[in-house]
């Protein structure tokens, strides 16, 4: 069968050219979107008289054949056909006859599948938001587990002072919060329709772009046929959101590799999401966060790819853009992926609350609130800072921690030590000293539990809403 478009051309298409240049390998991932914006398209043909009604219901009988067969899987995509759209209308002239080429009547592929991947966009953006706060949930849990748990805190990969576990945990929730909301703000730009565009400069046919919209469930219509068939804004911005997420899920996979080694032995994934050796009997790896960590530079790559790809496009559409699609599959499978596999692994976590107590008691990270103590006592911060450091040198020197000097060893570095000095030293005390908003002092922590808890059921609702609407 010749090509819809080929009435122009004497010869066929090379096949390696034909080959090269098909889509329908990846773009087939749009087939339901590509019917959803078809059946809105040629109903509004029909509203706008330009199409027979008579036409328009046969078209849109066909159309649910075609996504009844899709459901089915039995519909086989043609490298000859080169694109999801072609494929479709291919399919759709093969059930109901020559009446389905008329559904091509005022759009162009160029509008169509900037409108596909609007649709698919959106969607996933909801679907990842949701997992995004299932990840929240579970972190707010294990926090709520961990209120007095005492691990120390790091800079620099050293231990600096002692924090709550649950403040730890609760910094992701605070990242990933961000995250959704980057999401949730991206919508309002993905959900706008480039359908009515035409290849670059509109049509000639009387249509009716918002009809369109109101039925797809757009917030409204590109404002500029040129801008609606060559923007990948939504994609790119998508991409680099999806690359922070990564960032973050990165770095709490790093925390989780380092804290489930015999080293630390903070945590303990569970078995479901750890492997073993194929020689070393006595392994158990964390192959979920290290994998998601490697998969971050995939999602980077896509991101820069893009930007690459639009960097010197002139208006409107280039066979370039082909490029976005990919990409931007890529980055939804992994990380939907990561995401759906990192709750429950943060759900099921144990949690060596004895080590981690055991680390902050053979530590300095209290040595601050010694300064904090002699600074208390009138001596001068900086002087106190000075006292406390020659202090820890001489731990060192002697094998001991802060919390082993006697009172004499503390007064030969400074006669404003008394005996309250034990009791500021504990761990306890040194982290309900930073009863700050935002400190990791208990009641502090806690208060922030709540607050999450509240945000992310607010959060929650959003899902709810746009997910009824899709």
């Amino acid at each position: 069968m010749s090509k819809l478009w080929g009435g122009r051309f004497t010869k066929g298409t090379n096949k390696l050219v034909e080959e090269y240049t098909a889509s329908i390998g990846f773009d087939k991932a749009l087939a339901e979107e590509d019917v959803q914006g078809s059946l809105a398209h040629v109903t509004m043909l029909g509203k706008c008289g330009i199409l027979p009604q008579e036409d328009v219901e046969t078209i849109k009988e066909g159309l649910q054949k075609v996504l009844e067969k899709l459901h089915a899987g039995e519909v086989e995509f043609s490298v000859s056909d080169e694109d999801i759209h072609m494929n479709i209308e291919k399919h759709l002239i093969q059930e109901i006859g020559p009446v389905g080429g008329k559904l091509h009547t005022g759009r162009s592929r160029n509008d169509q599948v900037a409108t596909d991947m609007h649709l698919y966009l959106r969607n996933r953006v909801v679907e990842l938001t949701d997992l995004l706060h299932g990840l929240q949930e579970a972190l707010i849990e294990q926090a709520k587990d961990n209120v007095e748990t005492i691990l120390p805190g790091y800079t620099h990969l050293q231990r600096a002072q002692p924090i709550l576990f649950a403040h730890h945990l609760l910094a992701y929730v605070s990242m990933f919060r961000r995250d959704a909301e980057r999401l949730t703000d991206s919508y309002k730009r993905i959900n706008v329709l480039p359908l009515g565009a035409g290849a670059l400069a509109g049509t000639t046919f009387p249509i009716d772009r918002h009809f369109v919209a109101e039925q797809l469930g757009f917030d409204g219509v590109y404002e500029n046929s040129l801008d609606a068939v060559s923007d990948r804004d939504f994609i790119v911005e998508f991409l680099a959101n999806a690359s922070l997420i990564m960032t973050h899920l990165s770095r709490l996979s790093e925390e989780l590799v380092l804290w489930s080694s015999t080293e630390f032995s903070f945590v303990e994934l569970d078995d479901a999401f750890c492997t073993g050796s194929s020689i070393m009997p006595q392994k158990k790896n964390p192959d979920v966060p290290e994998l998601v960590r490697g998969k971050t530079g995939r999602v980077y790559g896509n991101l820069i790819g893009l930007l690459t790809v639009l960097k010197s496009l002139p208006l409107a559409y280039n066979k370039d853009m082909q490029e976005d699609k990919e990409g931007m599959f890529d980055t939804v499978a992994t990380l939907t992926g990561a995401l759906q596999l990192f709750a429950p692994m943060i759900a099921t976590m144990k949690v060596n609350k004895g080590r981690m107590r055991e680390a902050v008691n053979t530590d300095f990270s209290n040595a601050t609130d010694i300064a904090d103590f002699l600074v208390g006592k009138g001596l001068p911060f900086r002087q106190a800072h000075e006292v406390i450091g020659k202090t820890v040198l001489y731990c060192i020197n002697e094998g001991k921690f802060l919390l082993d000097l006697t009172m004499d060893e503390f007064k030969q570095f400074s006669p404003l030590f008394d005996e309250n000095i034990y009791a500021v030293l504990q761990p306890e005390a040194v982290v309900n000293a930073r009863n700050v908003y935002g400190g990791t002092a208990t009641v502090q922590v806690q208060a922030a539990i709540g607050r999450a808890e509240v945000s992310l059921l607010e959060a929650k609702k959003w899902v709810a809403e746009h997910a009824a609407k899709l």
